[in-house]
């Protein structure tokens, strides 16, 4: 590609390049390309979906039991349902799904302590999808189950102050869409407002405070290269000007793949007690459950904090769509509200009031509802019963988990591909238990420093367009990577996904990464 084309296709997100890169890696019919663009994983847990599948047949049984018409069956009945479901069982026992069921629903018996009835029809009414979500936010044992869930995954097992309502929605991509647009229409944040972001950081969250929907003033709260990604305290520090309104992260980061670790957790935790009370944290988790001990921005700020959490990578489930927003119960979103003045307020009463009779006391999150839906369709607001049931067969899944034998082996399965592409790079690859290895940046640059000096790794960076390492991988190797710049990592760094190609494929990668910086290093070099 040329270097006018290619800057051409520098003003594209990075997920819109790598279909351009796509193409270009197929062209070449004698090698198989090798996509690691995109962090959409080549692994799928099995236990829910047996579960979920073989479910649903008990549920298309229950709706058999009268029918209207043929081939009409009529909505399952509560009474004596769970009986009906362990009669079921006791016949199905030889099954795949069949112990997963029997498993998860002991636990929900004997730990969560619900009504069997209760819990077992809210499943069998949800997997049928003949009903409106009622409530809309979430099923009332869904939210009770995927609470359980967040804490064991995302709050290390502590015991929060007050309790985190969930939002169930389609995907963490839902979730961000809801969240932007709530946090304007209920005027906590306004365009031209300053907001923080933790960077690198998945690039949406670069492009969409640049939209004309809000335009917002972006201060960068910078990661060290040269700390394994971490947050130096003065960047932190940054969070102190009163003039920033929130601060956006991904936490365990992407593409640096790195969480959080304590000690910035603690210093945030100080600035919100101390000098930023009023702080806006949003945070988006869905690469929690690849760090052992995670926790997330949930736990040590509570009330200042929106987390996302979507089960799309951890279970294999992207096309599923099954993403949570969680605030907490104490939150300073309500008490903003309440704070608006009352031109605002007065505007926000009509803008609710079609859905509640007392729109001041209506909570941040059942507005993020209603505006999920334009307000104006509210009534038919929320995820589709069938998704937050295998949501609810996801978390189950791990907390019947007592041994974390899934955690260790889905970590085993990328930490190994991790190895496989800096051994076939030839160079060290860093081990830190913050570390979730689901991608990892390759700073080419610094590569080409430590292999070939200084003065080349220059040459590099000044003679070259940033994304022309990506276009030549594609052109040249058909291997399909992200230009890290357009995560605001470093200029003419890669992020490879470790989570959707076999391992061996990784080999390849790291090899033809290593190849093609010596071809560029023997062109610099024939023409000195």
């Amino acid at each position: 590609m040329k270097t006018s084309e290619e800057k051409r296709y520098e003003s594209l997100s990075p997920f819109e390049l790598k279909n351009k890169l796509i193409q270009m890696a197929n062209t070449n019919h004698e090698r198989m390309m090798l996509n690691a663009g995109r962090g959409n994983p080549n692994w799928l847990a099995l236990e829910p979906r047996l579960g979920f599948f073989l479910f649903g047949g008990f549920a298309l049984e229950e709706a058999q039991r009268v029918l209207i018409r043929p081939g009409f069956g009529r909505s399952p009945e509560k009474e004596g349902i769970w009986r009906r479901f362990q009669d079921f069982l006791a016949k199905k026992s030889g099954e795949q799904g069949a112990q997963f069921l029997k498993r998860v629903f002991a636990y929900v018996q004997d730990e969560l302590k619900f009504s069997m009835d209760d819990f077992t029809y809210e499943m069998v009414d949800g997997i049928c999808g003949d009903h409106y979500p009622t409530p809309d936010r979430m099923l009332e044992l869904s939210e009770k189950v995927v609470q359980k869930y967040l804490q064991q995954e995302m709050y290390a097992g502590e015991e929060l102050i007050g309790t985190v309502d969930l939002f169930a929605t389609e995907g963490g991509t839902a979730a961000m869409d809801y969240i932007f647009n709530s946090l304007m229409e209920n005027k906590l944040l306004h365009k031209g407002d300053k907001i923080a972001l933790g960077t690198p950081i998945f690039t949406p969250y670069l492009e969409i405070p640049r939209l004309n929907d809000f335009e917002f003033v972006e201060i960068e709260i910078v990661q060290d290269e040269n700390s394994d990604w971490q947050y130096p305290d003065s960047e932190i520090e940054k969070l102190s000007d009163p003039t920033i309104k929130a601060f956006f992260l991904v936490n365990p980061s992407n593409p640096t793949s790195v969480s959080m670790q304590q000690n910035s957790l603690d210093k945030i935790a100080e600035l919100v007690k101390t000098k930023r009370p009023d702080l806006i944290l949003l945070t988006d988790d869905v690469y929690g459950t690849f760090v052992n001990g995670f926790k997330s921005l949930m736990c040590i700020a509570p009330r200042n904090t929106i987390l996302v959490y979507s089960f799309s990578k951890y279970f294999g489930a992207t096309g599923w769509r099954l993403g949570v927003i969680g605030i907490n119960e104490q939150n300073i979103f309500d008490d903003k509200i309440a704070q608006l003045s009352e031109q605002d307020r007065t505007g926000l009463r009509k803008r609710y009031s079609t859905t509640v009779l007392e729109p001041d006391k209506m909570k941040f999150i059942d507005r993020l509802v209603a505006d999920s839906r334009l307000v104006a369709l509210h009534h038919t607001a929320g995820l589709s019963t069938p998704q937050q049931v295998m949501m609810v067969f996801f978390a189950l899944f791990c907390l019947i988990d007592k041994q974390n034998a899934y955690k260790q082996n889905a970590q085993a399965i990328i930490a190994k591909r991790y190895e496989t592409l800096y051994t076939a790079l030839g160079t060290s690859f860093p081990k830190n238990k913050y570390d979730a290895h689901y991608y990892t940046t390759v700073d080419v640059p610094q590569l080409a420093k430590e292999r070939y000096g200084e003065e080349f790794a220059n040459y590099l960076v000044q003679k070259f367009e940033p994304i022309d390492f990506v276009v030549r991988l594609a052109e040249e190797k058909s291997i399909v990577l992200m230009d890290g710049g357009g995560f605001d990592a470093p200029n003419m760094s890669v992020r490879v996904s470790l989570a959707n190609l076999s391992d061996e494929a990784y080999a390849a990668i790291g090899k033809g990464i290593s190849e093609l910086l010596d071809e560029y290093y023997q062109n610099w070099k024939s023409g000195r």
